[in-house]
């Protein structure tokens, strides 16, 4: 099941939209089930848990529909909670509060509805009626057609918010406006809406030609980017990638495709020994990697830092799949604490070369992962931008003169982008900024000659030690 496409109700014909998941869903779970379990799924995220994390956990039956609905609400949460707040003077129970809110999210758009109205409302009473809230059932029943009956008046009075109407926290609509008063409405415009699927091809077996004629031949459109991009029209699982399970291909969006090429382009000798410092799910290293056997250089190494044994078995598991082990070496370590790994990984030696994706804010890859607006705080981004800062003073040590280092985030918020770089470079005079990108606000500044798509918001700073 695609994330960005609602499943259609049991035991009818599916739109266009859904079509490539119909199969799955067509004699599935009832709407009222999927319902229920989405609402205590956004219980949970509200509780502080990560969405990838609650989906997870979801009965498989359940979780590709529950996937759909619940990333729909979260992308239009701000107005849900404000209609909810208009209806309601005094807010239900938490788990009452997440049903509602649901079913609001999905009542919003009466232009493209994804559900008939009156049966989304019958749906939503059934879950509240199956999941222990039959009490609250015609309290829901009365507040969700009330909406219907008075739909205009109710949006035009919540849209004066700014958080209801683009659908983000105050405090990060605030900041955008701040940092960016030509581009915040269209950066939040574009991180609400969903993120189409980008693969990054594998040199060793195909090009971005070759693999949309084979995508072509399957029966789906796709558009190619960069040197190795393809983007593909309609999502797909990955399992029905051709060659996906052969490492063909790996899923990786056009911003984050820029990070190899732009560490390695022009670096001279090219490097033998390079840090991917946060490394998992194993994306860029395993694009260094890829480039690094293209140019022939079968002497590199590189070492994947990730302070979790979990998520680095999930870079073992690609580099695996992509049958890039054997130049690779995975360490269980954190990054700002060299003196765990540094002598185990490179024997004290200077690095070539340092990938430093930094942990960051997500802020720009929230149409990926809509619950981040609402788990970041404003109080979360000083601490991201301390952490960050000590990433890049514990590492630039390790790297020799001539050497670079490349810092990323996907972040759009300056704090951890480019204020982050210039107060470094001021404390460091031998790091010369060399040219990057900067900011890429997702999908309204597109990278030159198409190299990056349709791109999540992300920021590039390169920076060499001089001799």
């Amino acid at each position: 099941m695609i994330a960005n496409t609602l499943p259609p109700l049991p035991n009818t014909t599916p739109t266009a939209a859904a079509a490539t998941t119909a199969a799955t869903i067509t004699h599935g779970p009832a709407l009222h089930q999927q319902l229920l379990a989405t609402a205590q799924a956004l219980h949970s995220v509200r509780q502080g848990q990560s969405a990838t994390a609650v989906l997870a956990a979801q009965n498989a039956s359940l979780r590709p529909g529950v996937q759909a609905l619940l990333f729909h609400t979260l992308r239009h949460l701000g107005q849900a909670q404000a209609l909810r707040a208009l209806l309601v003077a005094r807010p239900p129970a938490p788990k009452v509060d997440a049903l509602l809110c649901c079913a609001l999210a999905l009542l919003v758009d009466t232009q493209n509805p994804p559900y008939p109205a009156f049966t989304l409302v019958n749906q939503a009473v059934e879950a509240a009626r199956r999941g222990g809230m039959a009490r609250q059932a015609g309290f829901i029943n009365a507040n969700l057609r009330r909406l219907l009956r008075e739909h205009e008046a109710l949006l035009a009075q919540v849209n004066q918010q700014d958080s209801a109407r683009y659908n983000h926290p105050q405090w990060w609509i605030d900041k955008l406006r701040q940092q960016y008063p030509q581009n915040w409405q269209a950066i939040l415009e574009a991180s609400n809406r969903p993120a189409p699927l980008s693969l990054r091809l594998h040199p060793r077996h195909t090009d971005p030609s070759r693999y949309c004629a084979a995508l072509a031949a399957q029966g789906h459109s796709a558009q190619a980017f960069g040197q190795q991009g393809v983007q593909l029209e309609q999502a797909l699982p990955v399992q029905q990638l051709p060659g996906f399970a052969e490492g063909w291909c790996s899923v990786q969006d056009g911003a984050a495709q820029l990070a190899a090429p732009l560490l390695l382009d022009g670096l001279q000798p090219l490097p033998l020994h390079i840090l991917d410092a946060c490394a998992a799910p194993g994306g860029k290293t395993a694009h260094l990697l890829e480039l690094l056997e293209q140019a022939g250089q079968t002497q590199a190494r590189v070492y994947a830092l990730e302070v979790d044994a979990q998520r680095s078995q999930r870079i073992h598991d690609n580099l695996q799949r992509l049958g890039l082990e054997a130049q690779a070496q995975v360490l269980v370590a954190d990054a700002a604490q060299p003196p765990q790994w540094w002598q185990a990984a490179n024997q004290g030696q200077p690095l070539d070369a340092i990938l430093l994706d930094a942990p960051c804010s997500a802020s720009g890859i929230v149409r990926r992962h809509p619950d981040v607006r609402w788990l970041r705080r404003a109080s979360d981004i000083a601490q991201l931008a301390a952490l960050q800062q000590q990433l890049l003073e514990q590492l630039w040590p390790l790297l020799r003169p001539g050497g670079r280092l490349l810092y990323c985030t996907c972040s759009f918020f300056k704090e951890e982008g480019q204020w982050q770089i210039q107060a470094f470079a001021q404390r460091h005079p031998e790091a010369q900024w060399l040219a990057s990108p900067g900011h890429l606000l997702p999908s309204t500044q597109p990278v030159p000659d198409n190299q990056a798509g349709d791109h999540d918001g992300f920021f590039y700073a390169l920076l060499q030690k001089a001799a």
